[in-house]
């Protein structure tokens, strides 16, 4: 960052400098630090199912639970229409991807409905751009 400032800015400060501002941004909650998944060395899939109604009391919450604890679970989401959980999972392999579906099958196979797997090919983006949050800056300031 102290390299960056000089070269593209004009501003010299010191690593210590650098480091301090960041710490002290870091503390006043000016941003925060998240791991960003290199999508290269990761698969994605996105699971679509329903549950089916006979069984559906006494086992869906358990289901539920099972997929959004699980680690591979990215995200974890409902779609209207026709009310859908889906969910964004990420795996080293194809191999680990099969064995999460055979093994949640095994468990909860009875309360699943049309569990659909779409191999997601091209991650063409992921993340965001920061300028996002600018845009939701200027609409708050609309309000």
């Amino acid at each position: 960052l102290r390299d960056l400032l000089e070269e593209k800015h004009g501003i010299d400060v010191s690593h210590v400098t650098v480091s301090e501002s960041i710490r002290r941004m870091r503390k006043d909650g000016v941003f925060r630090e998240a791991l960003v998944p290199n999508e290269e060395n990761l698969f994605f899939s996105l699971f679509e199912f329903q549950f089916n109604p006979e069984g559906f009391e006494e086992n869906w919450r358990e289901a539920l639970e099972h997929v959004r604890s699980s680690r591979h679970t990215f995200m974890y989401f409902l779609s209207d229409g026709d009310y859908q959980w889906k969910t964004i999972m990420m795996f080293e392999d194809r191999e680990q991807e099969s064995k999460w579906i055979h093994d949640f099958y095994k468990e909860y196979g009875e309360l699943i409905n049309n569990l659909r797997n779409s191999v997601v090919t091209n991650v063409l983006k992921f993340g965001t751009d920061p300028e996002l949050f600018e845009v939701f800056q200027e609409d708050n300031a609309e309000e």
